[in-house]
């Protein structure tokens, strides 16, 4: 018997193959925390090594995210346990220039932060601006996305005004060195694309798309230019995102979410690695 989740529609419906193309920008946040962000840079998992694996490091973190989100308790337990085995040896070293260690959970606590606000821009880009009082249930239910590792319900801010407050105070802590931009600057450009013959093509593309969905604090950090004309060239995109959202079936605008949520379920049945 498959267990019980519960429903979250800003994560459900958040979770479009439109949605995909403000990735980058939410992994820019992510790391912009010197902890989480050398975290990745120095981590010795191979697999996680997104130049050298991008299909197979871009498939455990959408389906962590599709487990996270829509997931029923037995698949999210199966999926810590096998991210659990990888994070192991995600910790700093004497060498290393800030501490982390991938169970920390204030560390998980800011990646679920950055999860969250990055959901809730595409729910808005696509959908519209909804009600408070949709915004205040679906962001009680947000916890799964640290919880479902070793963050603690209770570490989640009580409700969106203590989250506000929280997100403001953590800001303090952001700060992208010259080492973790260079680094960030292949993501944005998507520079870990093979063939590398297609990177003149997509890459200014997928750097003008995540500087737009970044917020100013972390554009600047990052020292990637934007002006009112990049800005309405922006918008433009977004309002044709929206309406090709708005007519693709579900099942279609659910991928590739909900083909990875099916293939780690299959996994567990075969007994094969989820991560």
């Amino acid at each position: 018997m498959t267990a019980h989740t519960e429903d979250n529609e800003l994560l459900r419906k958040s979770m479009s193959g439109f949605g995909l193309l403000a990735g980058g920008a939410n992994v820019i946040m992510q790391l912009a925390h010197p902890a989480v962000g050398y975290g990745v840079y120095e981590s010795t998992v191979e697999t996680g090594q997104i130049n050298r694996h991008p299909v197979k490091r871009t498939r455990t973190t959408l389906s962590y995210l599709a487990v996270a989100g829509m997931g029923a308790e037995d698949v999210k337990a199966a999926y810590r346990k096998a991210t659990n085995r990888s994070h192991t040896a995600v910790k700093s070293t004497a060498d290393s220039p800030v501490k982390y260690n991938a169970f920390d959970p204030d560390l998980q606590l800011w990646v679920a932060a950055c999860l969250y606000r990055g959901f809730e821009d595409v729910y808005y880009a696509l959908y519209g601006e909804p009600d408070a009082d949709f915004l205040d249930e679906m962001y009680q239910r947000c916890h799964v996305l640290g919880s479902t590792l070793q963050m603690p319900r209770e570490k989640w801010p009580s409700n969106r005004l203590a989250f506000e407050n929280y997100w403001n105070a953590a800001l303090d802590e952001v700060h992208i060195d010259p080492t973790i931009r260079k680094y960030l600057y292949g993501i944005a450009s998507a520079t870990f694309v093979k063939p590398h013959v297609l990177h003149p093509l997509i890459g200014p593309f997928m750097r003008f798309v995540t500087t737009g969905f970044l917020p100013e604090r972390f554009r600047d950090e990052m020292e990637l230019p934007w002006d009112p004309v990049k800005q309405r060239r922006f918008d433009r995109l977004v309002r044709a995102l929206a309406m090709a959202n708005r007519v693709t079936p579900t099942v279609l605008r659910q991928m590739p979410f909900n083909i990875l949520l099916w293939d780690v379920r299959t996994r567990m049945v075969q007994g094969r690695s989820l991560v």
